[in-house]
């Protein structure tokens, strides 16, 4: 028998709740970085797209950066958050009409 009446605790591991990274951003932003830069050096073939792609790929992997910082799931979140209405009306079932 125990003596402990203390709640009982579960430890929640840290690698099983992490989000899932790539390069610091979250890991569709990243790649979209890589896909926006490749198309960019892909269309000029010439040393002055490779420098613009490696100048816009620092930056855009930056601001993702900063974003993964701020929240993990920043752009998920944002996604859910341009869905839904400035306003919804009261509604007394759950097929009245407006």
């Amino acid at each position: 028998m125990s003596t402990q009446t203390g709640h009982r605790t579960i430890p929640i591991h840290t690698a099983f709740n992490r989000a899932h990274l790539l390069l610091g951003a979250e890991r569709e932003l990243a790649l979209l970085t890589v896909l926006i830069v490749a198309l960019v050096v892909a269309s000029g073939m010439n040393p002055m797209s490779f420098a613009v792609g490696g100048f816009l790929w620092v930056i855009m992997l930056g601001i993702v950066i900063r974003m993964a910082k701020a929240d993990t799931m920043m752009s998920k979140v944002y996604l859910k958050h341009i869905k839904y209405r400035a306003y919804y009306p009261a509604k007394s079932g759950a097929y009245t009409r407006n």
